[in-house]
């Protein structure tokens, strides 16, 4: 993200409606001052001219652009009176104070919105970082597997919210997790940073994915109690050597196995309660077991994929779709599957955060 601007403002790019409807307003205009030329004597459209300092400030963050286009208006005007010598004086003095007044005014708006944007600029470019650090992108590749990690922001604007992944190497294979945390907000990027710092951390001293899921369970269960946070998550322990791979599954969508062309999903062997809220159930968590194929993939999302609704409310069937989309790699087959689910919701956009990642084993 780069800020090429005016002062550290991004640059300007109007969407095609807006261009469409300032170069309107920019004919009018014109016709109006053809109009003021050729009318007759006594009356006059000058005052049409302080349109001209606010239409070059909606296309700018250069508080000078409307200030030349202003001054442009008043020569403008001048010329207009001084060949219609029956003008009123009331209208020869009203009408230059009123683009004069038009064109600070405009000069203010600009400075006013490009000192917010700057802000909201900074405030992004702070929030990259924060997930730069936080949501760590996985190598594409680790040994037979190949990876790719996917996240989109409901918001516009945001940039991080609850839904978390990692990948961790360690002795013991491969460590993967991805969960969503309950909530939005601070407050949810800050349960995320505590499950993920657990994470990185016990993956590579907890030999047991059930017992690694029971101590992330434990960091959440231990923050205050007035939070209430929980988390449901999926965790993958994939063995270097081309193992079965364990999977523990946290009250989350189940992941998805494709092979040959067929999509399954994988079901816990028993129900479970999200992190967090493992000591209202008083069990433990269980892994769940599968050999994996060369050529198979497997995609975990959060329930930004799952529940993303259509015009009709309709959820978006992944296990459907997933089939019929395609991708020469993780990374194509996860934009292959948002595209997707943006075509799915059309103008309405996500209603929560989502997040996807894929792990293909080659052969």
């Amino acid at each position: 993200m780069t800020a090429d601007g005016p002062d550290g403002v991004p640059p300007l790019h109007l969407p095609r409606r807006t261009r469409l409807l300032l170069y309107g307003a920019l004919l009018l205009l014109v016709a109006a001052v053809v109009a003021a030329l050729a009318i007759g004597p006594g009356t006059t459209l000058a005052p049409l001219l302080a349109v001209a300092p606010v239409l070059a400030g909606a296309t700018t963050r250069r508080a000078r652009v409307p200030l030349l286009v202003g001054a442009a208006a008043l020569l403008t005007v001048g010329l207009l009176e001084s060949t219609n010598e029956q003008l009123p004086l009331s209208v020869r003095i009203s009408v230059p104070v009123t683009v004069l007044a038009s064109t600070l005014a405009s000069a203010a708006s600009v400075v006013l919105v490009a000192a917010r944007e700057r802000e909201l600029f900074h405030v992004r470019t702070v929030a990259e970082a924060a997930q730069r650090a936080l949501l760590r992108p996985p190598p594409e590749r680790i040994g037979p597997l190949r990876l790719a990690v996917r996240y989109v922001a409901a918001a516009a604007e945001a940039r991080i919210g609850g839904d978390l992944y990692a990948v961790v190497e360690t002795r013991y294979g491969v460590r993967i997790l991805l969960g969503d945390v309950q909530g939005h907000g601070l407050p949810a990027v800050e349960t995320a940073a505590d499950v993920l710092g657990v994470f990185r951390e016990a993956a590579r001293t907890e030999p047991d994915p059930g017992r690694l899921a029971e101590r992330l369970d434990a960091a959440l269960a231990a923050r205050p109690s007035d939070e209430g946070r929980f988390a449901t998550a999926l965790l993958l322990d994939v063995a270097p050597d081309r193992g079965p791979v364990r999977l523990v599954n946290c009250g989350h969508p189940p992941p998805l196995l494709r092979r040959a062309g067929r999509v399954s999903e994988l079901e816990p062997p028993f129900p479970a309660p999200p992190l967090g809220l493992l000591g209202l159930t008083g069990g433990g968590y269980q892994d769940r077991k599968f050999d994996p194929e060369p050529g198979d993939v497997l995609l975990l999302h959060t329930d930004g994929v799952s529940e993303a609704r259509d015009a009709g409310g309709g959820f978006y069937p992944i296990a459907e779709r997933l089939p019929g989309l395609h991708g020469g790699s993780p990374a194509d087959l996860l934009d292959a599957v948002l595209a997707d689910v943006g075509e799915w919701v059309g103008d309405a956009g996500l209603a929560d955060d989502a997040a996807v990642l894929a792990i293909r084993w080659e052969p």
